[in-house]
């Protein structure tokens, strides 16, 4: 379908990492909507970030592999499983980052050790990914005690050659994100862990979305077809542990 994983080749910015993991097939599908429309869903610490006027909120299926912690071997059958997440853009400072609405993932172990290392919202969620040789079909339907709603059907494929995304681009603006904030449910607290992979080889993509009430639960006003669909292989990926956010902690994170 497209060229394979991107390993890492800078072994010294490795250090000091908790977990490693290989993201693969993965459908960035995009909506633009108004910064008002969305403001109310970032906490107070963190600003919306927007390109030209723009904010944006993105769902993402894809395929996790490789999951393993450092210095441990990876466990049987926690090891590869697919997910699906909701976010959006957000500044700290000069560092710019993702925060996270909504994760939702098929292995119930993995949603547990999530929620209480990296304070994310996930959700056990029956998913199933497929991959042919001209496309990926991916299907997800949360039922997860007491959450909203939210379902995924679709399939989507590139339709282009890998690439950079050229800085300045909106491509290269929504994908070259190396920090995820994060909220901690009981105290408010704001906190932060740096990620480091190579840069996306990314590929316009085509898709057919048959469901997709992942953003039902935010309420926010977006048409049915997404305004940017891109497609990338996939990346290895090692994340920080996390730190706790303050106005000079977020100046200093990368």
């Amino acid at each position: 379908m497209s060229q394979g994983i991107i390993p890492i080749r800078e072994k010294r910015q490795q250090k000091g990492w908790r977990m490693t993991q290989t993201w693969e097939h993965l459908l960035f599908a995009h909506w633009a909507v108004s910064p008002e429309a969305i403001r109310s869903l970032i906490p107070a610490g963190l600003e919306l970030d927007t390109y030209d006027g723009h904010a944006w909120i993105s769902v993402i299926p894809f395929l996790l592999t490789r999951v393993r912690l450092r210095r441990l071997f990876p466990v049987p059958y926690v090891t590869t499983f697919p997910e699906i997440n909701v976010r959006t853009y957000v500044r700290a400072g000069s560092t710019r980052g993702v925060y996270f609405l909504s994760l939702d993932t098929s292995h119930l172990l993995v949603t547990k050790i999530a929620e209480y290392w990296y304070r994310l919202p996930y959700y056990h969620t029956k998913m199933d990914l497929l991959v042919h040789a001209d496309r990926i079909d991916f299907q997800s339907e949360r039922f997860s005690a007491g959450a909203d709603e939210a379902a995924f059907r679709g399939s989507y494929w590139p339709v282009s050659e890998p690439a950079l995304a050229r800085a300045g681009t909106l491509e290269h603006w929504l994908t070259e994100r190396y920090t995820l904030f994060c909220q901690c449910k009981k105290t408010n607290g704001l906190y932060y862990a740096n990620v480091f992979h190579e840069p996306w080889m990314l590929q316009r993509a085509d898709a057919h979305i048959r469901e997709n009430s992942m953003l039902a639960p935010f309420a926010l006003p977006i048409s049915e077809k997404p305004d940017l669909l891109v497609y990338a292989r996939g990346v290895e990926s090692f994340i920080w542990p996390l730190a706790k956010l303050s106005p000079f902690e977020g100046e200093r994170s990368r």
